[in-house]
This record gives C-alpha cells, structure tokens and sequence, in this order.
C-alpha cells in the first residue's frame, strides 16, 4: 500500500526513482495501476496466486532496477527500498513454493 501511495501522490523518492530509469511520469503511474490490480488479484481468493505471479513479476523488476540502474542506496534511503524489496520477492517466492500444484495449473492454461 505505502508503494502505491507513493507512486499516485508522486512522492519526491518515487518520482526519483522513475526519472533515474527515465519513466517518470507515466511509467509510475503505469507501475501503479498494475500494482493496484495485482492487490485486488492478492485479496480474491480465486486470484490470489495470479496476484502473486504478478506481484513476483513486478518485484524482479525492481530488484533488477536496482542492480542495473539505480543501485542498492536509492535517494539516501540507506537500502531500506531495496530491503524492502528482497523481503517482498522472498514471500512471494514462498508463496508460489507452498502452492506449486495451483501455479503449474495456472501455467498450463496459459500454453497454447
């Protein structure tokens, strides 16, 4: 929630953030509406672990910002985005282990 209170106010760290990766205004706001569907999929039961595949998809995403583009220490945050972003890519990561059978599931009616 605080991310997407960041990114709809245009919080000074976010809009940073989005200028450093040369997005800034839509990709945040873009970022944000994807960020605020995927909360809506998460709190359904029935799309709950397509929430979390998108949410695993959204985290990888700025994780690899941060190693590519913006680095660990974001607008003198002292890494607390990047942490932040670790623990969420680790519970979504166990979430996905702890309800494989349900991802495979979701996998095959994706192919062709």
């Amino acid at each position: 929630m605080q991310t997407l209170y960041y990114k709809f106010t245009a919080h000074p760290d976010s809009v940073h953030i989005f200028t450093a990766l040369g997005v800034e205004p839509w990709g945040r706001i873009g970022l944000g509406v994807v960020e605020l569907i995927t909360a809506i999929l998460i709190l359904l039961p029935k799309t709950k672990t397509i929430g979390m595949l998108n949410s695993l998809g959204i985290i990888l995403g700025a994780v690899f910002s941060h190693f590519l583009v913006l680095g660990i220490n974001v607008s003198n945050d002292g890494g607390g985005l990047f942490t932040l972003a670790i623990i969420v890519l680790l519970a979504c990561s166990l979430y996905l282990f702890l309800h494989f059978e349900e991802v495979k599931a979701i996998l095959r009616k994706l192919k062709p």
